[in-house]
């Protein structure tokens, strides 16, 4: 193998150049907004109160950096309900709730239990602005952590784990959670404590405070068999908050903890020795000896004479100590220790400390680039044959990085594929309510403009869909979606909507809206066309002529076919829209046909 100060300085060159700034869309965007929008559908209807609020945790909301090798294990979501609210002991309701809420809530006062981290959720209710408190068997009815919901064989911790029927669609995570719309008294230390090197900056140490907290429905390891702990104990979460601190980070930050986690991962040190007992480490512990990283080290630490695998022995060498010493400092709440005294961690502790610069540079080349290198053509996976010396590594690792940097705009290309056959297939599936089309076009929006354009469409010939068969619902589904549908397209081309719509006949609305899905459509296809037209060929007219042959204008129908060889008319009916998705597409042919 090359020196290896040669070798560190390749392996930071590659780190650096192949985890890019994260492609948007994204595969992993559009599956979390189809998650999103399948849970505030399944569970919320149009005449219900209950609505259940989906938010995007871990590391798809962490990351903004997208490495060759995956760094999104699967989609994690925290839910909520919007008539329910945690507020620390003592302290009064809010006097206004965000939007999302319910004009009333359930209230849970939250109360410390013996263990750091974990409290319990004391039930009460408001009567005339002032708290009534229940008692059971003269103590205070706490509420269980259990949701009652599920396949227990698929719940792990707080989790509630789903797996895709497609084996390249990643699994879903979804974890139950009470809002708290203050920031904890457990944690009231942390946005005050001195910080020598300004991060985080206070900007984002009041975007934190402003977030507020969660708390989800897990017992300490230690608890979960004891009758009452097991059932009322629950966890104070900080996702909301970790979420704003690691996106505040540089790159360089985020490269690092991608690859302290795939570290850890492949020498399978999240793993208990014979799986009969609790891991030493998780993903938590490395997340958290980052932010403190971030905190204590100054800036020069991470960009002065860069050497990542340098950054990444250090960082190691804190967690041995840590590991040793059996303290792992929770960073928000000061007197909460993530390892447990009960695990053996004096070999995890050694392995660690036993690491340099010149084993991790090796370890890195053979499980990491090596991996990189499976995903590559054959001509660059052949390089990896011999890379004993610098120059040849060299060689590889410039032809992986040319290889990567041309594949960016497919990997985009391939997420808007994903994204036009899924919206169509949920929605038609799972149907839509105002609260569940409100989410789909907030999540989208953050992904892509012009996908919820084509959202926009999906939906309103969903619509059309509803009222050819059950007439129009101006109150309870139909109005609301359109309401929603208007207000987050106002400027767009939703102008043929009119606020009257309720006053037109059913043939008549049906074609209004029709004909507003068309426009939709030609401008997501033209959007689209100017970006990815370099990647793949796009059809701009396919939706122009299928509409021009419902009504009957078979001649337009054929001009603009003919741009694709589309000779006949009813070849449109056998590729309408995406050539390798017909089937999940085929509530858009039946509106636009009707």
């Amino acid at each position: 193998m090359a020196g290896e100060c040669d070798v560190s300085k390749i392996v930071t060159t590659f780190l650096l150049n192949t985890c890019r700034l994260l492609s948007r869309p994204s595969i992993c965007d559009v599956q979390a907004a189809v998650c999103c929008g399948t849970l505030a559908t399944e569970h919320s209807t149009s005449d219900k109160e209950t609505k259940f609020i989906p938010l995007i945790t871990g590391s798809l909301a962490e990351f903004y950096i997208e490495p060759m090798l995956p760094h999104v294990g699967d989609i994690d979501v925290m839910v909520y309900v919007n008539n329910d609210l945690a507020i620390p002991r003592g302290h009064p309701p809010p006097t206004q709730l965000p939007a999302e809420f319910h004009n009333y809530v359930y209230v849970v006062e939250i109360i410390n239990s013996h263990l750091p981290g974990y409290v319990y959720l004391l039930t009460q209710h408001i009567d005339d602005d002032k708290y009534e408190y229940f008692e059971y068997d003269k103590r205070p009815l706490y509420l269980s952590n259990k949701s009652g919901k599920g396949d227990l064989r698929n719940i792990h911790g707080p989790a509630v784990l789903k797996h895709s029927e497609k084996s390249f669609l990643l699994s879903v995570d979804t974890v139950r959670c009470v809002r708290c719309l203050s920031w904890l008294p457990q944690a009231a230390d942390w946005p005050t404590r001195h910080r020598n090197y300004g991060w985080p900056e206070s900007a984002t140490l009041d975007r934190v405070v402003s977030n507020g907290c969660d708390v989800v429905g897990v017992a300490h390891r230690q608890c979960r068999q004891h009758e009452l702990m097991g059932n009322c104990q629950w966890r104070l979460s900080f996702s909301r908050a970790e979420i704003v601190l690691i996106n505040s980070w540089m790159p360089v930050q985020q490269v690092t903890y991608h690859i302290l986690r795939v570290y850890v991962k492949t020498e399978r040190l999240t793993e208990s020795a014979d799986n009969s007992e609790s891991a030493i480490m998780s993903n938590y512990h490395i997340k958290t000896l980052m932010l403190w990283a971030c905190e204590l080290k100054p800036r020069s630490w991470w960009t002065e004479n860069l050497n990542l695998v340098r950054i990444f022995v250090e960082l190691l060498h804190t967690l041995a100590v840590w590991l040793t010493d059996t303290r792992c400092p929770h960073y928000f709440i000061n007197s909460c220790n993530l390892v447990d005294n009960s695990l053996n961690v004096g070999s995890v502790a050694s392995k660690l400390t036993s690491i340099d610069e010149e084993y991790l540079s090796t370890w890195l080349i053979n499980n990491y680039v090596g991996q990189c290198v499976k995903l590559c053509p054959f001509y660059i996976s052949q390089l990896f044959d011999d890379v004993s010396i610098s120059i040849q590594l060299q060689k590889l690792v410039s032809e992986i990085v040319w290889w990567r940097q041309k594949c960016h705009s497919m990997s985009s290309w391939l997420a808007v594929c994903l994204a036009e056959y899924s919206m169509p297939a949920n929605v038609s599936h799972y149907s839509l309510t105002a609260h569940s089309c409100d989410f789909w076009m907030n999540e989208l929006t953050k992904i892509d403009k012009r996908l919820s354009l084509y959202f926009s469409a999906v939906a309103l010939l969903h619509v059309v869909c509803k009222i050819s068969t059950n007439g129009f619902n101006n109150k309870l589904t139909d109005r609301p979606i359109l309401t929603t549908i208007l207000r987050c397209n106002l400027n767009q081309c939703c102008s043929v909507l009119s606020p009257c719509i309720a006053e037109l006949n059913t043939s008549e609305l049906v074609e209004l809206l029709q004909k507003s899905a068309v426009e939709h459509l030609i401008t997501y296809r033209q959007l689209m066309a100017r970006e990815f037209g370099s990647v793949t060929t796009i059809v701009t007219t396919d939706f122009e002529a299928l509409y021009a042959y419902k009504r009957g204008d078979y001649q337009q129908c054929l001009q603009l076919s003919i741009h694709r060889t589309y000779t006949r008319c009813c070849m449109l009916f056998t590729c309408p829209i995406f050539r390798h998705s017909q089937s999940s597409f085929s509530f858009l042919m039946v509106t636009l046909s009707h």
